[in-house]
């Protein structure tokens, strides 16, 4: 069974896919999500474009037929051609199918087109940094290319959203080892195709947008698997399995028996991270089990409340919506939303609504009110925004918007580091739900808008406009119940 890049990119997100998309019963898959079609379509128009603007000449292969495509690509690569498109290259059990192929000295390199960004990070918290699952499917192609003696070096390349070509560099030792991380993918997916390895499924957030979702949270469930608990990770879960194997036995086990001063008896589980797994098991298997406070938190009081949420389109590159909802002395019945809506996908418009989001925002800021949002993800966009922007405001004027006096990050700076919940995971939707709001959408999500506003662009529906807004205004009054919700456990 060939290895391919496919299955590499899958790998990384998530073994057990691969494994069911290779064996599993077809029955058992749910529809397709609209956004994974959306991702599909708009990676399939944005290669179209990029390739519709390359400057060199090159051999288009794209609509070469399946059975004559790698003898047409080797025979392209023997005559020297600077660059081809849609090639097919394999060699033993790996098989390739590279946007293009780039002649270079010495031979040729792979690259591909990809509608996101080639690189990951570049925020607070993380260095730029390339993409594992683009890097294992460009080490595939150089692979082979090796394996064929047609390579020019082990360096590849992705033509990018951004408009950059960005360079993936397999010799370099100076960072992580991406040759390496390769290398290991590939014995992994070589392993899960002969069945030498069965994987498990492992719920995380990639989970909600497969296409085994169903299947997998059934299996998950009836197996009391540990990644159930929210923040453990798949690798957590392996590392304690063969002495904690469920939830259940998590539950009641003595943690202090399993730590030895900062470390536990498991390969990447700190002491203190142990203690909270731990307490999380045991909430989870209560026969009540009920939200509580780990640290004592001190929320300030404000007659002006503004709770904020934002709608990005990651395959535009462009924030379309800017949603507030107001309220005034803790009375809900004095509740107000405000949009700003960009109505194109247009720098123009973007910049149009975020100038008056802006304005709005630091009205509603200067006249004291007390602001918050779930994950610091509004205030990453809102500085790239004046970065993009700077003629609009200056970064002193966002960083004030979100002083973190007045404004609160709900995720991020009380329930991450005070509280507890009863539930799988610490998702906006999976908290308010369990505090008994419901959106009035029946399939609310991040990636369910970015479908709906792709459809509003193309159709230009107000039926299908209200619902992006209906969507927005429900994710900011989820985020007032949330804040009530935690006040009541501060009481």
């Amino acid at each position: 069974m060939k290895v391919t890049a496919s299955i590499l990119y899958d790998l990384v997100e998530c073994p057990q896919r691969v494994a069911l998309d290779v064996f599993g019963a077809p029955a058992n898959r749910d529809e397709i999500n609209a956004f994974v079609r959306l991702l599909w379509e708009r990676g399939t128009l944005f290669e179209k474009e990029t390739i519709a603007n390359l400057r060199l000449p090159f051999v288009d292969l794209s609509d070469a037929p399946e059975a004559d495509r790698e003898r047409l690509t080797l025979d392209a690569m023997a005559q020297g051609s600077p660059l081809i498109y849609g090639g097919r290259i394999s060699a033993g059990d790996l098989l390739g199918m590279p946007d293009l192929l780039r002649k270079e000295p010495g031979g040729y390199i792979p690259g591909d087109i990809k509608s996101g960004r080639a690189e990951e990070g570049g925020d607070d918290d993380h260095d730029v940094r390339p993409k594992r699952r683009y890097a294992v499917q460009l080490g595939l192609y150089v692979d082979v290319l090796e394996r064929l003696h047609l390579s020019a070096g082990r360096r590849a390349f992705v033509l990018d959203v951004l408009g950059q070509e960005v360079t993936y560099d397999f010799g370099d030792q100076s960072s992580r080892n991406l040759w390496e991380e390769y290398k290991n993918a590939l014995a992994e997916a070589r392993s899960i195709l002969s069945r030498q390895t069965v994987p498990l499924p492992a719920y995380a957030s990639v989970c909600k947008l497969c296409h085994w979702y169903s299947f997998c949270i059934q299996q998950l469930v009836s197996s009391d698997d540990l990644t159930l608990i929210p923040h453990l990770r798949r690798s957590d879960r392996d590392a304690m399995s063969g002495r904690i194997p469920t939830i259940a036995s998590l539950a009641t086990t003595n943690p202090e028996a399993l730590i030895d001063g900062k470390r536990t008896a498991f390969a990447g589980i700190g002491a203190d991270r142990f203690r909270t797994l731990h307490a999380r098991a045991v909430m989870l298997k209560a026969p009540s089990p009920q939200p509580y406070l780990r640290l004592p938190i001190k929320l300030a009081s404000f007659s002006l409340e503004l709770f904020f949420d934002i709608e990005v389109d990651p395959l535009r590159q462009i924030c379309y919506l800017h949603g507030f909802v107001e309220r005034k002395n803790g009375d809900n019945d004095t509740e107000r939303f405000v949009a700003f809506f960009a109505d194109d996908p247009t720098p123009k418009a973007e910049r149009d609504a975020f100038a008056a989001a802006l304005d709005y925002f630091a009205s509603r800021s200067d006249a004291g009110a007390g602001i918050y949002y779930y994950s610091k993800y509004e205030r990453t966009i809102y500085r790239k925004l004046q970065q993009k922007y700077p003629d609009i405001c200056a970064l002193e004027d966002v960083e004030r918007l979100f002083d973190p006096g007045q404004a609160i990050d709900l995720y991020g700076d009380v329930i991450l580091k005070a509280t507890e919940w009863p539930t799988r995971d610490h998702s906006i939707k999976t908290l308010a739900k369990y505090l008994g709001f419901t959106w009035r959408d029946t399939h609310p999500s991040g990636a369910a808008s970015v479908a709906w506003f792709d459809s509003w662009c193309r159709e230009r529906n107000p039926v299908i406009r209200q619902r992006i807004l209906d969507y927005n205004e429900d994710d900011c009054r989820a985020t007032r119940v949330l804040l009530d919700g935690i006040r009541r456990l501060a009481n």
